[in-house]
């Protein structure tokens, strides 16, 4: 086994000192989650190749540590950095980013996506050929890498593309004899050992556009079909549904997966965004139910947020939009790094509170004029409830009939179709959304209990969606903020809570309440430290990982060796 000492020299003999980080404060930042979570890891090590990173798991597995792969560190539960105590191993956390290559295959219809891979870089990679990934900039958690997104069956908000699932990946497993095997599942024949395997991936040592078509799946093909059941009373997906466990795909880093095979999508000649307000939610319903059964296509998305969101993303997420808008989304990885780093150096001065850089930055947009358009602003105004669709090619004209067949007499709703400027900022004020609560419980943490992000799966018959949780629940929040992928009935609650509220309590008294109605939880960000996972997905995880030596923890699960 060696000692902590020899474990670590052996690390920086591999891939030199400056990617074995070893201090509190240079692994702050890979040990900390971007919402909850965080704990002590006795190295970081960012490798630079798929064969480094191989040769990386196989010192851990020799030295008997516990391993935690990550990529953008984006995962909203915790489940991408350690969690607290109660490991009885050392814990490594393992970054990725380095290893970010995407290679296109059979001329940009599949991709082959690396480790470390963002959906920043894959959607600029897919724009030159009109096509794109399965979901745009990362719904929740702008950053998102595209391995990440599919360990963790991330849902996505393009309706008709369902979460993140492929059944061929290359990754590595650590059996129940003690072995790290490296498995081949791509459909790509790239030679019999791992350095063989590695190192033709990696120099493309094939012919990308000749790749031999494959059976297995390389995404959620069935889901357009399982959105539609208006009528059905479950879920139309959650992480912990059994047709799309396998292998990579739901892992939750119970394997260290080396790369993904994807399906791309072609792109829309056309696009038009409907923005819809109402003060009568079921307005919302009818609509849905009218899109899903008459429609004859879906659209591309359809997205809710509730006024308390609209203000709250208004408010605390207006630098991060200005960033995206003046930069680029890619952009936002460089700077959320540098902030880290940044706060990392001035925590230490007495003088400087903590998240000092988000202090600042907020103040700084604050000072901004304002940046949304007009008639948003009107519909904010007038409306609590919005919906966002986006709508394409034949869809357009189907989507504005009914549009109009709905709101035409409607005292308590409108639509107004989107020029190109607002089509932009109604898209980018969601996306910049997720990050408001955070950010809220930043600036306001003295006056707070804490945060409490739920990820929900209603039914997909469920209708009363706006009113599940009493008013005497509600009043124990600050902000009740609310949004959700519509079409899909997966709604994220991120919750800020009351000074001397019992968090626990009250999310259990929640938790008990959406039981009653058939709701799956979590919808798409996975089980992290913040869910229990349910026997099938407990089950799919020992599976995978017998020792219990990848991502110890997750799910509740046990942080012993063995599970024991």
């Amino acid at each position: 086994m060696g000692t902590r000492k020899e474990f670590i020299s052996a690390l920086i003999d591999l891939t030199g000192k400056s990617k074995v980080l070893t201090s509190a404060r240079r692994m702050h930042y890979y040990c900390t989650g971007i919402k909850v979570g965080g704990g002590a890891a006795c190295a970081v090590v960012l490798p630079n190749t798929l064969l480094q990173l191989w040769q990386v798991l196989k010192i851990c597995v020799e030295h008997e540590k516990i391993i935690i792969v990550q990529a953008a560190n984006t995962g909203l539960t915790g489940g991408s950095t350690p969690y607290g105590d109660g490991y009885d191993r050392d814990v490594v956390v393992i970054n990725t980013l380095n290893i970010d290559r995407l290679i296109l295959i059979n001329q940009g219809h599949q991709v082959v996506a690396f480790a470390g891979a963002t959906l920043f870089r894959l959607e600029d990679k897919l724009q030159p050929l009109k096509r794109g990934p399965h979901s745009v900039i990362g719904s929740s958690c702008i950053g998102a890498s595209v391995v990440g997104g599919v360990c963790n069956n991330s849902g996505g908000n393009l309706v008709n593309r369902g979460p993140a699932y492929t059944e061929l990946s290359l990754h590595a497993q650590l059996g129940a004899d003690g072995e790290l095997r490296l498995i081949n599942h791509l459909g790509i024949p790239l030679g019999d050992t791992p350095e063989d395997i590695l190192t033709n991936l990696e120099q493309v040592n094939f012919d990308p556009d000749t790749v031999p078509a494959s059976e297995a799946q390389a995404s959620d093909t069935e889901y357009q079909s399982r959105v539609r059941e208006v009528d059905a009373d479950t879920p139309a997906r959650f992480n912990a549904d059994r047709r799309r466990l396998h292998e990579a795909s739901g892992c939750a880093g119970k394997l260290a997966v080396f790369a993904v095979r994807l399906d791309t999508f072609a792109e829309p000649a056309r696009e038009q965004v409907f923005y819809i307000g109402t003060n009568d939610p079921t307005e919302l319903s009818k609509l849905r139910r009218r899109i899903l059964t008459g429609f004859s296509g879906l659209p591309e998305m359809g997205e809710y947020m509730h006024r308390s969101y609209f203000d709250a993303a208004d408010k605390y997420c207006k630098d991060t939009y200005l960033f995206i808008r003046f930069f680029g989304s890619a952009f936002l990885t460089r700077l959320f790094a540098l902030k880290s780093r940044i706060d990392g150096y001035l925590s230490r001065l007495p003088l400087l509170s903590e998240n000092f850089s988000d202090r600042v930055l907020q103040v700084m947009a604050d000072l901004w004029p304002d940046h949304l358009p007009r008639r948003m602003r009107e519909y904010r105004n007038l409306y609590e409830h919005h919906l966002m669709i986006k709508a394409n090619d034949d869809i357009i004209d189907e989507t504005r009939n009914c549009l109009q067949s709905l709101f035409g007499g409607s005292s308590s709703g409108d639509f107004f179709e989107c020029t190109d400027k607002e089509s932009m900022a109604a898209q980018l004020h969601r996306f910049v959304a997720g990050g408001a609560s955070t950010r809220y419980a930043i600036v306001h943490h003295k006056e707070i209990e804490g945060l409490m992000p739920l990820d929900i799966a209603l039914p997909r018959n469920e209708n009363d969606w706006h009113e599940l949780l009493p008013d005497d629940v509600l009043e124990q929040l600050v902000g009740p903020f609310r949004l959700s992928h519509f079409l899909c009935m997966v709604f994220h609650w991120d919750f800020v809570v009351k000074k001397g509220v019992d968090i626990d309590a009250l999310k259990a008294r929640i938790l008990k309440l959406l039981d009653a109605r058939g709701a799956k939880y979590p919808a798409e960000h996975n089980v992290g430290h913040l869910y229990r996972a349910e026997s099938d997905l407990r089950n799919f995880y020992q599976s995978l990982d017998p020792t219990n030596s990848f991502n110890a923890g997750v799910g509740k699960t046990s942080k012993l060796r063995n599970y024991t």
